[in-house]
């Protein structure tokens, strides 16, 4: 199994994407949100993710070269076209604007529409919160949730994001999905020929199943059941209908190269930590401790950060399969 450094692996997707149609800048883009993901052990968002993305390009359903285009609509907020691209150029220009806005009006946020896969949600939020800012990220997923009750799906697994900057540490950083467990796992099941547990999902009647092949034709179960659903349903009206995106059950699947662009959306808001109260740094960290103070508990994240440094130190191990697929892109 290879292993490379992070700036090798950003390397080898970059020059993968650019090799089946994207842009130098948008894969730039994307190999940086891919190995960050990889590096935080979240490899459903990371590496794993070039070769569909690669065919997607080839087809048409991202647009490889496609142009963010940024309008500033009201005095706090932006308006972001992805263009069909990859979510990754648009997000990066929310959060490259965000914290100017943010500190003259105390409050900001940012709609993107025509967009993709936004991968780990927590790490736009990171980025935010590093420049002072508490931030919230929210993203409408392709359909795999049904409301509470129903059979359809109508909802994605719509991720939700939040980060909050801590005085002279990494900030709080909370990353989630809304169904019980991410569509991956049943994926990766299917390959491997196994069940899965009681509760993950239900079948196309809408009956609990361990078959997972019957589950991807069913829906998700909801995280927290009916407020899961609830949830989902904030995430849509603020991250599809509120910024102009495509509802859940209007885009097409992220994972394969079949269909028009999925044409999602993501909703990120931003604000100002001192615009209310001048200790609000100070207030966070008395939180932050009370909750460091008990034995056996921490504050979300704090795996994660351990993966990072050690991805850092001692690179990224690539299964020898993905890495040649990657190369022979």
């Amino acid at each position: 199994m290879p292993n490379l450094s992070l700036n090798d692996a950003e390397r080898l997707a970059a020059e993968a994407l650019v090799r089946c149609g994207t842009s130098p800048g948008a894969a730039a883009s994307v190999a940086r949100a891919l190995v960050a993901a990889e590096a935080d052990g979240l490899k459903g968002h990371g590496l794993s993710r070039v070769p569909s993305y690669a065919a997607q390009v080839k087809v048409g359903k991202v647009v490889g070269d496609a142009a963010v285009a940024v309008q500033h609509p009201r005095p706090g907020l932006l308006a972001i076209d992805a263009a069909n691209g990859f979510a990754y150029p648009a997000i990066d220009a929310a959060t490259e604007r965000l914290p100017e806005v943010a500190r003259s009006q105390g409050i900001a946020a940012a709609g993107i529409r025509r967009s993709h896969h936004c991968g780990a949600a927590g790490l736009p939020v990171e980025a935010l919160a590093e420049k002072g800012l508490m931030a919230l990220l929210f993203a409408n997923t392709p359909a795999a949730m049904a409301p509470w009750g129903g059979r359809r799906a109508v909802f994605g697994t719509n991720p939700l994001a939040f980060a909050c900057p801590l005085p002279g540490r990494a900030p709080i950083v909370v990353d989630l999905a809304l169904s019980k467990v991410a569509r991956g796992n049943i994926v990766g099941a299917k390959q491997r020929g196994e069940t899965i547990p009681e509760g993950w999902a239900l079948d196309a009647e809408g009956q609990s199943t361990t078959d997972p092949a019957a589950a991807l034709k069913g829906t998700m179960v909801p995280l927290g059941d009916a407020k899961g659903t609830a949830l989902a349903l904030m995430v849509e009206l603020l991250a599809a209908g509120l910024v102009g995106a495509r509802y859940a059950d209007e885009a097409s699947p992220f994972l394969d190269a079949e269909g028009d662009p999925p044409g999602t959306g993501q909703f990120l808001i931003a604000i100002a930590t001192d615009a209310l109260s001048p200790d609000a740094l100070e207030r966070f960290a008395v939180l932050a401790g009370s909750i460091e103070d008990q034995e056996g508990a921490r504050l979300p994240g704090t795996r994660r950060l351990e993966l990072r440094h050690r991805a850092a130190e001692s690179g990224l191990s690539i299964p020898d399969a993905l890495m040649a697929e990657i190369q022979a892109l």
